[in-house]
């Protein structure tokens, strides 16, 4: 630190990060300004600096950002062929949609499968909507009804998808196996985000029922059928054949994180030939959906020192001194509470770098305390992820307009259910730990 600052005021950076998120700031603007700032305290020189930002091409950040830009890419591909359409078409075929309550699942199982495939809940839910909203409206649903089955049901495909990036992030951090995330952690928060959502989602179709709902027009265009072209039949086969095959492959092989990018590549090409596409517009499909994705590779690149620099400082090893008193008393269930609510309710941002800050934050502790990997991978999601449930962010925002919804009090509602429940399992996880030992 300059001038012989105390250590702990490394979190400068980090607490301005957080105020101007949480005052709505544009995250690249924020960042740059708090990688600067960090820079200037641990008396970096320009030369430095620019070493810094070469270092976070190659950084773990750097390659997290890139397969956020390529996943957009494939989502591109899979939408131009007509793929990413055509597997909406046959979830509500085969399940043959004719309730509401049928809608409500079809919707979110849709959901799920669109997002842990394509990696984005925003890219996946905004094929989806146009393709539901008239089965939905013919069928009642109100618009309120369908943004939180969007918001709460999208959410669990980031938390299953086996290449989407919270997933990557969090089995690269703690070193766990996919199969192992999915029975400790995948699997048992998304099951929580389900139940509470559909429920949720069943509360508010009764309460708006009447009061608000579709036009006229979307529940005419029901009657349009769809019918998907033959050259979308056989992407859609391809995509299916050669995605299972991968990620079989990356299971048996324990592939790591750059493994997805090969996935991608391998997807996108193939799906668009199967489709009729030649290499040519495979590619331009690619570069038009990743160039989508260019501000939030950037973004990424520029977290990277961003974290270094406070973890340069000192400011992590100062926390853990200080927390370490309260941590000696309670023990790892303290600490693990802690830690959760920390993450949801004291950082803000880009998931997947917030996940970032928190294990940068509570290693020292991790370590010290030999926290079990796959306890360490439930802080680091719920912590990451439930934030955007926890306030009415740009995600809980953009699922209600792709719903054409207005109504913010039932996402807040179905946000706030579901923070309570996911934190009072994290809660439950951390004492049953506590009295087992497991």
């Amino acid at each position: 630190m300059i001038l012989g600052l105390p250590p702990i005021l490394g979190f400068t950076p980090l607490l301005l990060y957080i105020i101007l998120s949480f005052k709505g700031m544009d995250a690249l603007t924020v960042v740059l300004i708090c990688v600067v700032l960090g820079a200037i305290l641990t008396g970096k020189s320009v030369l430095l600096f620019a070493k810094a930002l070469n270092d976070a091409l190659g950084s773990f950040l750097g390659l997290i950002g890139f397969i956020i830009l390529m996943g957009s890419g494939t989502g591109e591909v899979l939408s131009q062929t007509g793929v990413a359409q055509n597997i909406v078409h046959l979830v509500l075929d085969k399940l043959g949609v004719k309730t509401k309550k049928q809608a409500m699942i079809a919707t979110m199982l849709t959901s799920v499968i669109l997002v842990g495939l394509l990696g984005s809940m925003a890219g996946s839910n905004a094929i989806l909507a146009p393709i539901i909203i008239p089965i939905v409206a013919s069928l009642g649903l109100t618009p309120s009804t369908l943004s939180v089955l969007l918001h709460g049901a999208g959410a669990t495909g980031l938390y299953l998808g086996p290449f989407v990036p919270p997933v990557v992030t969090t089995m690269a951090l703690t070193k766990i196996s996919y199969g192992h995330y999915l029975l400790e952690v995948g699997l048992p928060i998304s099951i929580i985000v389900w139940i509470c959502t559909y429920l949720v989602a069943n509360a508010v179709q009764k309460a708006t029922e009447g009061k608000y709902s579709y036009t006229a027009e979307d529940m005419v265009a029901s009657g349009e059928a769809y019918k998907p072209t033959p050259s979308a039949i056989r992407g859609t086969w391809v995509f299916a054949i050669s995605m299972a095959i991968l990620i079989a492959y990356g299971i048996y092989a324990k592939a790591g994180a750059n493994y997805v990018l090969a996935v991608m590549i391998i997807v996108s090409f193939a799906t668009g030939l199967a489709a009729g596409f030649s290499v040519d517009q495979t590619l331009k499909a690619i570069v038009k959906g990743g160039s989508r994705m260019y501000w939030i590779f950037f973004l990424f690149v520029l977290y990277d020192p961003f974290l270094n620099f406070v973890t340069q400082s000192g400011a992590f090893t100062a926390l853990a001194n200080l927390l370490k008193p309260l941590v000696d008393r309670g023990g790892a269930p303290v600490f693990m509470i802690i830690s959760t609510l920390v993450g949801v309710f004291g950082v803000s941002g880009a998931a997947v770098a917030q996940e970032k800050i928190i294990d940068d934050m509570f290693k020292p502790l991790v370590t010290a305390l030999n926290f079990p990997p796959y306890l360490w991978a439930l802080v680091l999601l719920v912590g990451s992820q439930i934030t955007f449930f926890a306030y009415p962010t740009g995600d809980m925002v953009g699922q209600m307009g792709l719903a054409r919804s207005k109504d913010l009090k039932s996402m807040i509602k179905n946000g706030l259910i579901i923070t309570a429940a996911t934190c009072g399992y994290v809660v439950i996880r951390a004492l049953v730990f506590g009295i087992l030992g497991k």
